[in-house]
């Protein structure tokens, strides 16, 4: 066997997306899913018990506690087929009693499980689409029944037996709702699914007929012995946080809220969890926050009382986002007053259910049910050696400081960037941890963590302190960097690694330092010389992990080849089989005597040295992922794992006989904590600050009640001299009525004779009465038993009958069946087989009519019977009644007399008591309205003081300020004066200038009309060109056609001739063609030249234009720009001129305040200032002038009343109780 055993004392960690995942045990012990099993963990007394796993267990899938909570179910997934395993709970730990298995189901994942109510019965679904239910007798490991579940896909499937009913079962899932009944070993559907088939993602039982059903559209249902009853749709609902920073920031942030909308619309109510409670249930709708439902007697049935939210992780970069986690499962302690859930990031909470009776509150918020854990795998993990600590970082960008003594977080934080190592000091002050952007030197402080220095190494995957603390290493690559702890300079570089290092380690005395890489190579160094020492190669393997002896001669390593490895002296002395698994970290004791090694698969195993090739080891069922980080403490006493699956354990170490291993020596922890010097002056000034404020407080009570003293013994003095005059005066009236008594006594002496007489006579006639139905109950019993001897000797005939009908049909069905046997010997079996029958039937209605005869003689016997006995006894009761009202009456008589008295003593009483109740009432009701009036008065002229000391202080200081601003304004209009005068010269030149423009502009208007009449004047002429074309165009016209016509007489010359000689005397005329060739050559020189004159003075002309635009448009830029800036000094002038107005008016009203309360109502003079229209004061220097004058008046006038209320302040105290205010 191995040298040494280790036990799990604590766990550090949640299993997500464990159907079941939490429930209570008892009122302070929780069990949820951890690891590869189940943790068992009490609130209060801080201890963890382990229920480990299966062998090879890969993590529990479901979980169920039966309602006794004797028994705790688990499914698991260890290799091909689920296993179920069912545990007995005890006070010492869990017994594993049976382990469930069925060939004939399928090997999948069994994803809910369930107890039936006397704990005989486990319900087990297995994952959709494809899904069973399965209905098992556990303690006999038999399957009772089984029967598949068709799903619409994937998703959550759950499984519950009725609380009140061990035979039906409920199972939801992806498209169904179904309820089976268990019988003869068949379980069979009971109810029909109508409607559109929705995703029910969770269920609960409310009663022995309802169930409420969640949907994935946030759909709450409930059904009703199978039939929907109720339904309500669910809103995705906001954190209280978001939706008051929604509100203040809306406007300035219209983006970011538009982006807020758009993701809400995406994110649909989805109810995750439902839990039901005595008083109504429980449910998840959105990421964060639970709702409590409770019944109501309106048409909702179920009316929302309270929404639960997780709270925002202060520790956290993001808080906002840690606290929209999914809620996973809900669940509620025995007596109902906590309340406790699961997330989908490891986490737990818990909330006291009773606070919603005292508080009633809408939003609460969960606390965290111990402290909040590891929701990542987890990369980094170191101890110390001064205290009981542990640090570990994980890819959730936290660092965690743990104490493994107390079971506690001490020390949490949240970073930006992936942690993927960490190393702590050997003092427990500081730590290293190595980020995917540097390495950061950390502080350990009291209540936070404070980077004191970073180094530029990124993505360093390990770094450790040596174990002296004055060094400390970082892997930079395949490169390890030496660096001093105390002046932070790098000492030496280790260069020499060509694969990535995965580990290093430190040698006790801090000389030799060994580390291993990915390329198969393990170096020893010489941190003196800064060179390789030793080395060992092996190619073929990528190691993960080393360690070392004390004595740093052997080094033990780990990595892909499934094997631990031996090495000293450079060489490989052993290599262990690791049978099938892969090891991922290892870790020596301080003794050498246990090796202790952790798997891809999660499990410990806690090897003896010298080390074998046999299977000797004891392996320890622990984490459901791979072993990422193992350390052992410096005592031995304690062995510390972590893994992928975001767990820490830590383990007990014993000897093979099962005590602990033995110390050399008791170590002592220090408790010396770190604080930074501003949170000792700050927490100094806040103590400062309320001492400060209890001496106010002390001081103002012991004035109130000085006052309240004095003023009682005022009031005790009057109400003595009341309550003596009112006790003479009731004296009197208890004479008075002492008299009255005395008549009233004679007056029910009489009426007490009157009713003594009645009761005789009342008595005589119930004798009577009494008699008469004796008598009458006589008669009625003996004509009863008439009755029944009749009755007796009529069934007695019948019975006669009966016995001779039955002989007779007998011998009638014996005769009938002989000539049958004669007639048909070939059915002889069948006819003796009817006729079995036939007399077995017959035999049976023997009994029957013999049985129900009997039955009937005896009812009526037993009914007579009873009637008599029943007569009897009322007879007996009558007479007893009869004597004990003879007694009543007696002691009634005595009585009305002792009542009598009474009554008469308490009204008496009665009435002394109310007049004197409404006495003290008048004296309590003028007491108080004089203890408020002066209460007021006292308050009133202290506020009139204190304001009247605040105001001069205020005037003073208005006094001073407004000389200076004064003085400063008149600087100001001095050198805005000269301004404006600069500025009106430069207003009249540009006046000046934009005359001249005008002029321009008016010349090149005229230039542009005679232009535009040169134009219009060859328009016209080429208007007539026009005229004249058309009209030698018709002439030729002419011509063409008279040719036309010649040309027919071609083969005629004589006519031919005649007609060529008619053209030329019609249409050819010399001068006029000489002329006409001269006119058209001047023409067309004058028509050229006036062309080009006109276009050389249209481009001239339009060149002048766009200068004079462009001028005219800058000059009118620069005048607007010259205005813009007069008019904003104007305006920023008049803005001051304002201003210094409305303080003036504003101290005025301050002022006349002090004189006159009602003239500030009536005139008000700040607020017209301020609202009148802007007006340019002429004059300011008489203003302010007069304005000082003012002041000064109205500040003579305030000492004076200073000087009259301090007189007053000066009279004794008692005097203004005496005085009222005017």
């Amino acid at each position: 066997m191995a040298g040494a055993a280790v036990l799990p004392v604590a766990v550090f960690g949640c299993r997500p997306g464990v159907a079941g995942g939490v429930c209570f045990l008892e009122e302070q012990v929780v069990l949820h899913a951890a690891g590869a099993g189940c943790l068992r963990l009490h609130l209060e007394h801080k201890w963890h018990n382990f229920i480990p796993g299966t062998e090879k267990s890969r993590g529990v899938q479901a979980l169920a506690v039966s309602p006794d909570r004797r028994f705790l179910a688990v499914s698991e997934a260890a290799g091909e087929q689920p296993v179920l395993t069912v545990y007995e709970l005890t006070a010492e730990g869990a017994r594993r009693r049976k382990v469930l298995a069925a060939a004939e189901l399928p090997a999948r994942q069994t994803v809910s499980l369930a107890f039936s109510p006397d704990s005989r019965f486990l319900a087990a679904a297995t994952a959709p689409p494809e899904g069973h239910l399965a209905c098992w007798l556990w303690e006999k490991q038999q399957l009772a029944a089984s029967v598949r579940v068709q799903a619409a896909g994937d998703g959550p499937c759950q499984v519950s037996f009725n609380p009140q009913d061990n035979t039906q079962v409920c199972i939801t899932g992806n498209g169904f709702f179904k309820l089976f009944k268990y019988s003869e070993g068949y379980l069979k559907q009971m109810n029909l699914q109508r409607g559109e088939p929705e995703n029910y993602l969770c269920h609960a039982w409310l009663s022995k007929e309802e169930v409420i059903c969640g949907t994935d559209t946030g759909k709450l249902t409930l059904f009703e012995t199978g039939e929907l009853h109720w339904q309500t749709s669910l809103e995705y609902r906001k954190p209280p946080r978001e939706l008051k920073e929604d509100t203040t920031t809306e406007e300035y942030e219209s983006g970011l809220a538009f982006e807020d909308n758009g993701l809400q619309q995406h994110s649909l109510p989805q109810i995750s969890a439902v839990a039901a409670y005595s008083k109504g249930f429980a449910c998840s709708p959105s990421p964060g926050v639970v709702l409590l439902f409770e019944k109501t007697k309106e048409k909702e049935v179920f009316k929302e009382s309270q929404e639960v939210w997780l709270p925002e992780d202060l520790f956290s970069t993001e808080p906002k986002k840690s606290s929209r986690q999914d809620i996973t499962c809900i669940c509620f302690s025995p007596s109902e007053e906590t309340m406790g859930v699961s997330t989908n990031k490891n986490q737990l909470y818990m909330f006291t259910m009773f606070s919603t009776k005292l508080i009633r509150e809408k939003t609460s918020y969960f606390a965290y049910m111990n402290f909040p854990l590891h929701s990542n795998s987890i990369t980094g993990l170191d101890m110390c050696i001064w205290k009981p600590i542990l640090a570990t970082c994980s890819l959730d960008r936290s660092v965690r400081i743990w104490n493994y003594k107390t079971n506690t977080l001490e020390l949490c934080k949240e970073y930006q960037e992936e942690a993927y190592t960490v190393s702590l000091h050997p003092t427990g002050f500081f730590c290293l941890v190595g980020f995917s952007d540097k390495l950061r030197f950390i502080s350990l402080l009291y209540e936070d963590m404070h980077v004191f220095k970073e180094f530029a190494v990124k993505k360093c995957r390990e770094c450790s302190f040596s174990n002296g603390g004055h060094l400390f290493a970082a892997v930079n690559g395949n490169v390890i960097q030496i660096y001093s702890s105390i002046t932070f300079e790098n000492v030496t570089n280790l260069k020499g690694h060509t694969g990535k290092v995965h580990a290093i380690k430190w040698s006790a005395d801090d000389t030799k330092f060994i580390s291993c890489d990915t390329h198969g190579a393990v170096y020893e160094w010489n941190l003196l010389t800064g060179k390789k020492q030793s080395e060992c190669v092996l190619k073929t393997c990528i190691y993960s992990s080393i360690s070392l002896t004390y004595d740093a001669k052997i080094i033990f390593a780990v990595g892909s080849d499934q094997t631990l490895k031996e090495i000293s002296k450079s060489l490989i002395q052993q290599e262990v089989p690791a049978f099938d698994v892969v090891y991922t970290t290892v870790a020596v004791s301080r003794s050498g005597r246990t090796i202790f090694v952790g798997t891809s698969l999660g499990t410990i195993r806690a090897m003896k040295y010298p080390l074998t090739l046999k299977k000797d080891f004891r392996e320890y069922q622990a984490h459901a992922g791979a072993v990422t980080k193992m350390t052992v403490t410096s005592d031995d006493q304690f062995l510390l794992t972590a893994s992928e699956d975001g767990c820490v354990f830590i383990w007990k170490v014993h000897d093979k006989e099962g005590g602990e291993v033995k110390r050399e020596q008791e170590l002592e922890y220090a408790e010396e904590v770190l604080i930074m010097r501003s949170d000792i002056d700050e927490k100094s000034q806040a103590i400062l600050d309320l001492q400060i404020s209890v001496k106010d407080l002390q001081t103002e009570s012991d004035y109130e009640l000085r006052l309240k003293d004095l003023y009682c013994e005022g009031k005790i003095k009057a109400l003595e001299e009341n309550f003596t005059q009112e006790i003479d005066s009731l004296k009197t009236k208890h004479q008075i009525l002492q008299e009255e008594k005395e008549k009233q006594e004679l007056q029910y002496k009489v009426q007490l004779s009157e009713l003594m007489d009645k009761q005789a006579r009342e008595m005589q006639q119930l004798e009577s009465e009494s008699s008469q139905k004796l008598s009458m109950e006589n008669e009625k019993y003996q004509e009863l038993q008439v009755k029944s001897q009749k009755m007796e000797e009529e069934y007695e005939k019948q019975l006669h009958n009966l016995e001779e009908s039955k002989t007779m049909a007998v011998a009638e069905l014996k005769e009938h069946y002989e000539k049958k046997l004669k007639d048909k010997s070939v059915l002889l079996e069948e006819a003796k087989e009817n006729m079995k029958k036939q007399i077995e039937v017959h035999e049976e209605m023997e009994k029957l009519i013999y049985e129900e005869g009997d039955k009937e003689i005896l009812e009526l016997k037993d009914k007579y019977e009873r009637q008599l006995v029943e007569e009897k006894e009322s007879n007996i009761q009558l007479k007893g009644e009869i004597g004990v009202m003879n007694k009543r009456l007696n002691s009634l008589q005595k009585e009305l007399n002792d009542r009598n008295r009474d009554i008469e003593e308490m009204r008496l009483e009665q009435q002394k008591l109310q007049d004197i109740i409404k006495l003290l009432r008048k004296d309590i009701l003028a007491l108080k309205t004089d203890i408020k009036e002066r209460t007021e008065t006292i308050l009133e002229k202290e506020k009139n003081i204190n304001d009247l000391k605040i105001k001069n202080q205020e005037l003073q200081n208005f006094k001073f300020v407004l000389s200076y601003r004064i003085e400063e304004f008149k600087k100001q209009i001095e050198s805005r004066e000269n301004d404006i005068e600069t500025m009106k010269k430069q207003i009249s030149e540009m006046e000046e200038e934009l005359e001249q423009f005008r002029k321009e502009s008016i010349e090149l208007k005229l230039n542009i009309t005679q232009l535009q009449q040169k134009q219009k004047a060859t328009a016209r002429e080429v208007h007539r060109e026009m005229e004249k074309k058309q009209d030698m165009e018709t002439f030729i016209k002419r011509f063409k056609a008279d040719l036309h016509h010649c040309v027919s007489f071609i083969h005629h010359p004589r006519k031919m001739k005649d007609s060529i000689c008619e053209l030329y005397t019609k249409y050819v005329h010399q001068s006029d063609m000489v002329g006409a060739q001269a006119e058209d050559a001047d023409l067309q020189q004058q028509l050229k030249k006036q062309q080009e004159y006109n276009e050389t003075n249209l481009a001239v002309l339009r060149k002048k234009v766009t200068k004079d635009k462009e001028m005219q448009h800058t000059a009118y830029m620069r005048i607007m720009q010259e205005n813009v800036s007069l008019i904003k000094d104007i305006n920023d002038l008049r803005q001051e001129l304002r201003v210094a107005n409305a303080q003036v008016h504003n101290l005025q009203s301050a002022l006349r305040l002090n004189k006159n309360k009602k003239a500030i109502q009536d005139t008000a003079p700040s607020s017209e200032l301020l609202s009148s229209p802007d007006v340019l004061r002429l004059n300011p220097q008489m203003e302010t002038e007069k304005i000082i004058e003012m002041q000064q008046l109205e500040i003579q006038y305030l000492r004076d009343q200073i000087r009259e209320k301090g007189q007053v302040l000066k009279c004794p105290g008692s005097a203004s109780f005496s005085q009222k205010p005017s």
